[in-house]
C-alpha cells in the first residue's frame, strides 16, 4: 500500500493566511453556488449533549461538495460558559476528506473557520436580500461569529451607524472597542435590544440564550429591513414570520420539523415557516435560478442554521492558500 499524508492546519496556520474579506466571501460564495446548482451532498447537522443544553453539546457537519473534490465532517463545541475558564464558547475540527476513495486530506482547526463562514453566510445574504442602501446595522451577540457578521457585512455595505448588544456589559463594550479600532469608525454599544434593533436596515440576532425567550420584538422592524436571526435558542417572538415577504434559509433538511434548536424551531413546528411559505433556500439565490430583493420595501428575513458546504469550501481555500505559501504540517496517516 501506497504511503498516505495529510495537511494539518492549525490556528496559528490559519492566522498566517490572513485570508482577506474578500477572500472569504468568494469562497462561502461558490459552495452556496455549487448547493444552488445541486453539486452538493448534505446531511442534517446532528447533535451530542454530554449533559445538558443548557451547559453545551456538540454540533456534527457533514457534507461534499462535488466542484472541490472535497468531503467534510466538522465536530464544534458551543459551550456557552466556557468564558468562566478562559476558553472560547466554540472550538472546532474539520475533517477533509477524497469523496472518491474515502482518503484522509486534511485536518483544520475550524474554530475561526466556523466564525469566518458564519459571517460571510451572513454577509452574503444581504448581498441578495439586503437593500442595496442599507446604511444602519443593528446586531445583537458578541460571540466569535458576531465579529465575522459586523466586519463582512460593513466590507459590503460601509455602514454609517452599527450598533451592538450582548448581555454582558463588558463584553458589548469590548466587542464594539474591537470593530471601532479595526473599522476605523465608531461603533456603538447599547444598552438594551430595543435601542439596538429598532429602526434598523440590516439585523442580525445571534444571542446566547440558556433557552427560549423572545426578546426581540417584531415591532422593532422596519419596512423593508433584513433581518437574520440565527441563535440556538430562539428569541424572537412568534409574529415575526408574519411581517415577512420574503422568508430563506441556507437549507431547509436542517430546519424542518422534528430537529432540535434553533431561532424558527417554534415557527416551524407551528406551521408559520412550511416548505410551501419558503421562498428559497440561499443557494437557488446565488445560483441565479430564485430571485432575491426584487423591492426597497420588501421586509426578508434569513435563517441560516450552519452550512457544512460553507466550512468545507472556505477550508479548501485554506488549504489552495497554505500550499502556495508553504504553511502547514504534512502528517503521515499510512
Amino acid at each position: 500500500m501506497s504511503e498516505i499524508f495529510l495537511t494539518y492546519l492549525n490556528g496559528p496556520d490559519i492566522a498566517k493566511l490572513a485570508l482577506s474579506d474578500a477572500e472569504i466571501l468568494a469562497a462561502v460564495e461558490n459552495g452556496l453556488r455549487a448547493q444552488g446548482q445541486g453539486q452538493t451532498v448534505i446531511e442534517p447537522r446532528v447533535h451530542l449533549i454530554p449533559e445538558s443544553s443548557d451547559k453545551g453539546h456538540f454540533n456534527v457537519l457533514r457534507g461534499v461538495v462535488k466542484p472541490l473534490g472535497f468531503a467534510g465532517v466538522k465536530v464544534v463545541g458551543d459551550f456557552v460558559e466556557n468564558y468562566q475558564r478562559g476558553l472560547p464558547s466554540e472550538m472546532a475540527l474539520l475533517n477533509l476528506f477524497d469523496p472518491e476513495t474515502g482518503m484522509p486530506k486534511a485536518i483544520l482547526d475550524a474554530g475561526g473557520i466556523t466564525d469566518m463562514r458564519t459571517g460571510a453566510l451572513t454577509a452574503i445574504g444581504a448581498k441578495h436580500l439586503a437593500r442595496k442602501g442599507s446604511r444602519v446595522l443593528g446586531h445583537i451577540g458578541a460571540r466569535g461569529t458576531a465579529y465575522w457578521n459586523v466586519r463582512l457585512l460593513n466590507h459590503l455595505y460601509d455602514f454609517d451607524e452599527i450598533r451592538v448588544h450582548s448581555r454582558r456589559p463588558e463584553s458589548r463594550k469590548a466587542f464594539a472597542e474591537r470593530l471601532s479600532a479595526d473599522l476605523g469608525k465608531p461603533v456603538v454599544a447599547t444598552d438594551d435590544w430595543e435601542s439596538c434593533v429598532r429602526g434598523a436596515d440590516i439585523v442580525v440576532e445571534a444571542s446566547r440564550l440558556p433557552r427560549p425567550e423572545p426578546m426581540l420584538k417584531t415591532a422593532w422592524i422596519k419596512k423593508g429591513a433584513f433581518v437574520v436571526p440565527y441563535g440556538t435558542m430562539s428569541a424572537v417572538e412568534l409574529s415575526l414570520t408574519d411581517i415577512m415577504d420574503k422568508m430563506v434559509v441556507d437549507d431547509w433538511g436542517q430546519c424542518r420539523k422534528g430537529l432540535p434548536f434553533g431561532a424558527l424551531r417554534a415557527h416551524v413546528d407551528s406551521d408559520r415557516l412550511t416548505e410551501q411559505n419558503l421562498h428559497a433556500e440561499l443557494g437557488q439565490i446565488v445560483a441565479g435560478l430564485k430571485p432575491g430583493r426584487e423591492t426597497d420595501e420588501e421586509t426578508i428575513l434569513l435563517w441560516h442554521r450552519g452550512l457544512s458546504l460553507s466550512d468545507i469550501a472556505l477550508g479548501a481555500a485554506m488549504l489552495e492558500k497554505a500550499a502556495q505559501l508553504g504553511i502547514g504540517q504534512r502528517l503521515q496517516f499510512a
